[in-house]
């Protein structure tokens, strides 16, 4: 099973930016998909964003136009750029992978981000 470490998360400022990262154990470059979740809490984990191996976008309605999903296949590593944050942002955010429809995910280990001033 791939491991993935997340890398990236703080406090900030309404407004203010963060990019988060997601580093995995093996290339990533045919994973059927990878995406961002967050959790915050007394809530469910929820599905931020997500990127398909033909390079497929999905957002929740709630982070459009502000978050972008990406991936860098020769760095293993899949960000997510986070914009005019607020504090309702305010989660763990986790790392998903699925390398092919049928895989069970991988998750990392989750990395706080907290938007407050």
């Amino acid at each position: 099973q791939v491991q993935l470490v997340e890398s990236g998360g703080g406090l900030v400022q309404p407004g203010g930016s963060l990019r988060l990262s997601c580093a995995a154990s093996g290339s990533i470059s045919r994973f059927y998909v990878m995406g961002w979740y967050r959790q915050a809490p007394g809530k469910q984990r929820e599905l931020v964003a997500s990127i398909t191996s033909s390079g497929s976008l999905n957002y929740v309605d709630s982070v459009k136009g502000r978050f972008t999903i990406s991936r860098d296949n020769a760095k293993n590593t899949m960000y997510l750029q986070m914009n005019s944050l607020k504090p309702e942002d305010t989660a763990v955010y986790y790392c998903n992978a699925r390398p092919t429809v049928l895989s069970v995910p991988s998750w990392g280990q989750g990395t706080q981000v907290t938007v407050s001033s």
